[in-house]
């Protein structure tokens, strides 16, 4: 007979050490700044691809809509907003040869995600076109990126008017914020802990374990818009030069979610390896008495 599987809590209990373990031979911090390098590559050109596939559906006019509002509910201590709405401008108006040209640096992210998932996989293991296996995984996501950016600009108009209110108003306007950007990053999270990292998780690992980190970085992503309403002079350390500071701190804002993100893979994946490995016979009685405190 098959043998009976192993129940979940004990298998939780035991993945925060897991993931220590696993960490003292990985640098999570320098694998994530290596996802980050390609992410600054493929940011604006994922974003005038997607852009432009929405003014399609919606029309231009619509999507420069999104950007203006965009630009409202923004804080406006850094500047934010004019750069967001510049940027889905760009992205409405760009024209098919600048569309195909931004399609490559675009799938760039998928590299760079299989890359990073495979040094804190099995073993750090190469593997012939890995680059290229990252970005065909990632052209899916890709495709439907302009739903989820619809998603997400089609609330900022109700975004704007919310944070122009009172504390119950910004409080409510920043429970939707946090609901709609988990929905919108844990689905693509999801499909590349399944299809994107090299040991394809299953389904269900994968969904759980991406909708979990997304709600982590979407809290992230909410401290950022909180860090975008801050007084500060970011050009301070760098000699008065505030674009050069404004663009340094974004980096290490991607940082951040970047290793959050690779954590909650790497949790996902030593959980899915522990609970098979304790459903095997004998590990299941080990798992229990190792768990047990």
């Amino acid at each position: 007979p098959a043998p009976a599987s192993a129940p979940w809590r004990p298998v939780l209990r035991a993945t925060p050490a897991a993931v220590r373990e696993h960490l003292r031979h990985r640098d999570l911090a320098l694998t994530a700044g290596g996802l980050t390098f390609y992410a600054v590559l493929a940011a604006v050109p994922a974003v005038l691809v997607s852009g432009k596939l929405a003014s399609l559906a919606l029309g231009a006019d619509t999507v420069r809509a999104f950007g203006a509002a965009t630009d409202a509910a923004l804080p406006d201590a850094l500047g934010a907003g004019p750069v967001a709405r510049g940027l889905i401008d760009a992205a409405a108006s760009v024209g098919w040869i600048g569309f195909v040209a931004a399609v490559f640096p675009a799938s760039l992210y998928g590299e760079g995600l299989r890359r990073a998932y495979s040094v804190l996989g099995p073993g750090a293991h190469r593997e012939r076109f890995l680059g290229w296996r990252g970005r065909i995984g990632t052209l899916p996501v890709l495709g439907v990126a302009p739903a989820l950016l619809v998603a997400v600009l089609a609330i900022t108009p109700l975004l704007a008017e919310l944070m122009s209110g009172g504390i119950g108003s910004t409080a409510l306007g920043v429970y939707v914020a946090l609901n709609v950007d988990w929905i919108v990053v844990s689905i693509p999270l999801a499909w590349t802990f399944r299809i994107v990292a090299p040991d394809h998780l299953p389904w269900t690992a994968a969904i759980v374990g991406g909708f979990t980190t997304g709600a982590f970085i979407s809290g992230f992503l909410q401290g950022f818009v909180l860090f975008l309403a801050l007084p500060l002079d970011l050009g301070l350390p760098f000699g008065g030069l505030v674009a050069v500071g404004g663009a340094i701190a974004v980096v290490l804002w991607m940082w951040l979610l970047h290793a959050v993100m690779l954590l909650g893979y790497l949790a996902t994946r030593c959980a899915v390896h522990l609970h098979a490995s304790a459903s095997a016979g004998p590990g299941v009685a080990a798992l229990r008495g190792a768990t047990a405190t």
